[in-house]
């Protein structure tokens, strides 16, 4: 008897692994289709710029590092711009030199790393740092504030960002970390005393909480007074965990395209469109290595000096994950002054019948209940269908709330913010909702596109058009980020 229950389980099991080998086969197969009928690789897509990596830049200065910078955009002018095929050649693409989207014609190309100085000595200094495909450009508003405080205010560009989407078919995890090393040094060879500050927004918020913890056990990395996370990538959809199997058939030259999950035409001067698989796996493997550490620690009781945080995040993000933000991050905090700023959904939009129940609930089933360790900001309307904005602010260990009024209000049509939307006021010429014209104008005011028409007429996805692109309580936000900068 037991022979036959053998033999019928070795069956079972053979029976099983055909089928998962099937269906291997057909998700490849179905994946290869998808890459040979999409678009088709472009020179930006195809030529690989010799960025830094993390060997080279851990024993390398800040002047080194901007000279590297340098010879790498180049690169880019010589295998790209003066490459371009005429059909190439369109107002439309960031890397034609006629085109008003062509960074180096700008005032300052905010896709290089940069220093701001503040009109005298500096008090203190900040490392400000991007997000996975955007640049410099996404926390120039935040630079400036610091700025405007006494501060030093440092944004580095970091490995694969910048230049041209194939970058980031090569960057890695641990070169955005040895950048992050670099600038934090940099910043305290400028400022050797006063405040340190880190700012990192979506991806650049990993790098950050990562390099405070690694500064628990070497002070010699430059250990910060306060962090300050804008959506922060504490944990993605596990989609980016299986990613790098999505890029198995570019292994062969006739498939190349599969190392890509979105090939799309760069008319934006200061992110990527486009989206290597590579991309998405890199920041996998970067929120796993901060989780791993923030679990560590806390096991061993070596979380309490970290600094206080405090993290701006949307209850509605395609992007990242706000509950890892609670659960992974603000549950493991010490009572060490921390606080939480949730930007909940307009709850008086005309929208509000087609809310999905989810997002209806999204701020309720996100916070745990009463009693917390850090303070907890709800942005939300005064009351169901009100336009009135308030504050809902619960304290450290303390079970009820209180309404402090906003002056801010939701603009008319909007019904969430976005991942991509925090650091951007209203008034950004790029991305804001209503620019701002003393601001230096880009080329293109993607904030203030409302398209109407027919499906398939645009040359560009409109999920990305429609997508909030700015934050309504920018003001708001800053005056808190002031706040704090001013704690003693």
């Amino acid at each position: 008897m037991l022979p036959l229950r053998i033999a019928r389980a070795r069956r079972l099991l053979r029976n099983l692994l055909f089928l998962l080998l099937g269906i291997g086969i057909g998700l490849l197969g179905l994946r290869v289709w998808q890459t040979q009928n999409g678009p088709a690789l472009q020179a930006w897509h195809r030529f690989v710029p010799a960025d830094l990596h993390a060997a080279e830049i851990e024993g390398m200065d800040w002047a080194g590092y901007l000279a590297a910078e340098a010879a790498l955009f180049e690169s880019v002018r010589r295998n790209v711009t003066e490459r371009l095929e005429p059909e190439d050649r369109t107002p439309l693409n960031r890397y034609f030199e006629g085109s008003p989207v062509y960074p180096p014609r700008f005032r300052q190309d905010w896709n290089r790393s940069y220093l701001l100085l503040p009109e005298g000595p500096p008090r203190g200094a900040v490392v400000l740092l991007h997000g996975l495909t955007d640049t410099p450009y996404s926390l120039r508003h935040i630079a400036r504030l610091y700025q405007s405080h006494g501060f030093l205010a440092l944004g580095i560009r970091l490995p694969g960002h910048g230049t041209v989407p194939a970058g980031l078919t090569v960057a890695r995890w641990e070169d955005w970390m040895a950048a992050t090393h670099l600038a934090v040094r940099e910043a305290r060879r400028r400022v050797p005393a006063g405040p340190l500050h880190l700012v990192g927004f979506s991806n650049g918020g990993a790098l950050a909480m990562k390099q405070a913890m690694e500064a628990l056990d070497d002070p010699g990395r430059g250990r910060p007074d306060r962090l300050i996370l804008i959506s922060p990538m504490i944990g993605i959809t596990e989609f980016a965990r299986f990613a790098g199997l999505a890029g198995l058939p570019a292994m062969l030259p006739s498939f190349t395209k599969a190392a890509w999950l979105g090939i799309v035409a760069e008319f934006n001067p200061f992110k990527y469109n486009s989206f290597p698989v590579n991309g998405a796996r890199q920041s996998w493997r970067l929120t796993r290595a901060l989780q791993a550490e923030l679990d560590r620690r806390t096991r061993a009781g070596r979380l309490e000096g970290l600094p206080p945080v405090l993290t701006f995040q949307s209850v509605l993000d395609f992007t990242v994950s706000t509950p890892a933000v609670v659960n992974g991050l603000y549950a493991l905090l010490p009572d060490n002054g921390s606080e939480l700023v949730l930007f909940d959904i307009n709850r008086n939009s005309m929208l509000g019948i087609l809310f999905r129940t989810a997002s209806e609930t999204a701020l309720g089933r996100i916070l745990p209940p009463a009693i917390r360790r850090y303070r907890t900001i709800a942005v939300t309307n005064a009351g169901e269908g009100e336009d009135a904005m308030v504050a809902r602010v619960t304290e450290p260990g303390a079970t009820q709330s209180r309404d402090l009024p906003l002056r801010a209000r939701w603009p008319e049509g909007v019904y969430s913010l976005s991942h991509v939307a925090l650091p951007f006021p209203p008034g950004d010429s790029l991305y804001g909702i209503a620019p701002d014209p003393a601001d230096e104008a880009f080329g293109v005011q993607f904030g203030t596109i409302a398209p109407r028409g027919e499906r398939g007429a645009l040359r560009v996805p409109l999920d990305g058009l429609i997508r909030m692109s700015s934050n309504p309580f920018f003001e708001e936000m800053t005056e808190r980020i002031g706040q704090m900068i001013e704690a003693r």
